[in-house]
């Protein structure tokens, strides 16, 4: 009994952090107009319309990250993440829309993972022309330590 008691106390704020992380999915399937899809440990894939895949990944601190395989991701790809990006780093959807279009040109022009940070929170960008995700973008707090 003792040694269940035990299990509960340490398993109660990894489960309380998983209904944060499930509650911010919740959030911004609702915000991009998508629904939670399926969790993989600490990620929840989030459905949008379209061809974006949009992913939540809780540890220290959220992640929240975009892919597309179109050539050139569309306008929405850069929307719905800023959308998303907003509810994790509090600034406006335009704001980060701006960072991340940065680090995606940067992307382009230097061949390589682009990386911007920005009050507290940074921006990512990998483009890849040949492979089957041609861009990968992400947006989180920079852990504080």
């Amino acid at each position: 009994m003792l040694r269940l008691a035990l299990a509960l106390l340490l398993l109660a704020p990894l489960s309380a952090y998983a209904d944060e992380c499930d509650g911010l999915a919740q959030q911004i399937a609702a915000a991009t107009g998508g629904k939670v899809g399926r969790r993989s440990g600490p990620s929840i894939d989030i459905k949008v319309p379209g061809s974006i895949k949009i992913d939540l990944t809780c540890r220290a601190e959220p992640i929240v990250q975009a892919s597309s395989g179109d050539p050139t991701p569309s306008a929405a790809f850069f929307q719905d993440l800023s959308i998303a990006s907003q509810l994790l780093v509090g600034e406006s959807p335009a704001s980060v829309q701006a960072i991340l279009a940065k680090a995606y040109q940067a992307s382009l022009a230097e061949r390589r993972k682009s990386f911007i940070q920005q009050n507290g929170w940074s921006a990512s960008c990998y483009t890849d022309s040949a492979g089957s995700i041609r861009t990968l973008c992400s947006v989180g707090r920079i852990p504080r330590g």
